[in-house]
Formats: structure tokens, sequence, C-alpha cells
């Protein structure tokens, strides 16, 4: 969700629900502690609960990295161990890391004992000609034995050669079962599911099945009211209605002026808000407005944000 899951985005989501876990764009370690960009870690106390996601393969650095996260109020460090970009091939993290489960949990461990939020696990079921049997428990036992109880899984295998990142949320084939297996392979461990889930009632019934939680990303951006709207009613059992995604829109005028007055463009948290109305009637003509308007001012989403209201109440 690199390039996705700003600030600003969070603060869009969490109005949709109260409850949900959100988490941040991947941070490096290496651009905390050595690149001195602590700015990474900003974020507006209306995201809690937030968690943040690291990337990196130095237990040092690292510990110093969720140490610093701890500081600025983050209550959960998740360490990346899925991600099969590139970039994070290059720094030999991310996905990468599958293929070294001794230095996945040592880094795991020096980042537990570093400071007191929360330290989980984002990874991946294997990579490249590794069997998922094997891969998986090596990492999820190496993650137990570090002290972490809290583990999400993508159901799939990361081809780190000849598959693109896009490529790799789609083309390798997912395994629910396989991870199910580890629910009884690891009762001590908090496994949560991630990869392919589109909506609320395949995380229902993935939830039956005995996962402590699913992970949704792209569904969630790209369908934001189908999928958060209801999530605090759905699976958190809350009594409060519905959010709905006009008054929400509304709440977001104060962040987009602030925005702007930061120097921002409109652009910048508007392509968050594309999918609001998606599957609603007038969606496309939603779509459509914001995108012809990059340059536009908040007076002209004010006046769009109206005439919505309006046909909404004919």
């Amino acid at each position: 969700m690199m390039d996705w899951t700003d600030s600003n985005c969070r603060q869009f989501h969490r109005r949709l629900s109260r409850h949900a876990l959100l988490y941040t764009e991947m941070v490096t370690s290496a651009a905390l502690v050595r690149g001195g960009a602590r700015h990474l870690l900003e974020f507006d106390p209306v995201e809690q609960p937030v968690a943040l996601q690291l990337g990196g393969s130095d237990p040092v650095e690292l510990a110093q990295a969720a140490r610093m996260g701890a500081e600025e109020g983050y209550g959960e460090i998740n360490l990346n161990v899925g991600c099969p970009s590139d970039r994070v091939q290059s720094g030999s993290f991310g996905a990468v890391l599958m293929k070294s489960p001794g230095l996945v949990g040592e880094c795991l461990a020096a980042m537990k004992a570093a400071q007191g939020a929360e330290v989980t696990l984002k990874c991946r079921i294997g990579v490249d000609d590794q069997d998922p049997e094997e891969a998986l428990p090596a990492v999820l036992e190496a993650a137990q034995n570090a002290g972490i109880t809290r583990v999400s899984v993508h159901a799939r295998k990361a081809w780190l050669q000849g598959l693109s990142p896009k490529e790799n949320r789609d083309i390798p084939p997912l395994d629910y079962a396989l991870v199910e297996r580890m629910l009884t392979e690891f009762p001590a461990l908090t496994i949560c599911l991630n990869g392919g889930i589109a909506t609320l009632d395949e995380a229902e019934a993935l939830l039956a099945r005995g996962f402590a939680g699913v992970m949704l990303g792209r569904a969630a951006y790209h369908q934001p009211t189908a999928v958060l709207a209801a999530a605090d009613r759905r699976i958190f059992g809350s009594s409060a209605p519905d959010a709905d995604p006009v008054q929400v829109a509304y709440e977001m005028l104060p962040v987009i002026e602030a925005h702007l007055q930061r120097g921002g463009r409109l652009i910048g948290i508007t392509r968050h808000l594309l999918g609001l109305f998606a599957g609603q009637t007038g969606a496309r003509a939603w779509r459509r407005a914001l995108s012809e308007m990059p340059n536009g001012t908040l007076a002209d989403l004010e006046e769009l944000l109206d005439g919505v209201q309006q046909r909404s109440a004919a």
C-alpha cells in the first residue's frame, strides 16, 4: 500500500470505521535511523488505533526504529516480511526475509526488547521455490520464539523474480487452507489472514473459520464505504449507525483545508476519496468530478458535496 495509506488516507478511513486497525505505509528503518526522516512517523491522533509498519533486516537498526515509533505514540510496531518490490529486494528485506527465518526472529526479538509497544509480523507463505509447507511454519516458529503473539499472513507466495509487485498480488494462488492449518499448529499465536479478501461477507466467513482477524488492503481503498462503513456493526458489534459517506466527506473538509494551507494540492487528498460512492448511484460522476479538479479549491469541493447532498435528500 505504498503511496496509498498516508496520514490523509488514514484520517479518511478512520471516519468510516472507528474500530478497524489501520496501518501506515511501510517505512524503512534505514530512512529513520540513518536518513533522519522522523517526519515519516507523523500521524494525527484521530487515526488511532494505527500500527507502524517497518521494513528492514538489521536487528539493531530495527530496534532503534521501533523505539522511535513507540516514542511517537504507535501502539503496534509491525515488521513487514511480505513486500516483494524491487526496492525491498535490493535492500534484502521485505519478502526476501522469508528465506531467513532465524534473522526474522532476531529482528523481532530486538524490536520487542527495545520498547514497550506490541510487535507484530506480516509475512507471506513463502517465496520463489520455497515449499510453503516448510517456509511458513519456520517463520511462525521464529516469531513465536521471539515472543511475538500476533501474525498476519498473506496467503500467497511471492515471486521475487519474474513477477511485478502488482502481479504478486494476483497471480500466485491463494492457499487459505495452509494458513488455516497453522491455527492448529501454533495455537499460542493470534493469526490473521490477508490476501484476496474483497468484501465483509468474505471477512465474516473467514472469521467464522477461526482466524483472529482479516486484513483488507486494496478493497478497503477502492471501495472504502462498502468495506469500512458497516465494519463496526458487522465485525465489531457496534450499535452505532453505519457511517454516512456524504457526512464523512464533509468531515474531511477541515483536514483538506489544513493540507492546502501546508502547500498541498487538493488531489493529494481527493485521490483517496475517489471510491467513496463505489457501487452507488452517481459514483462515476463523483470520480469524474474529483479527477477534473486536480488544482481545484476547497470551495470547488464544497460545491460538489452540496450537490451530492441535495441529490441524496431528493
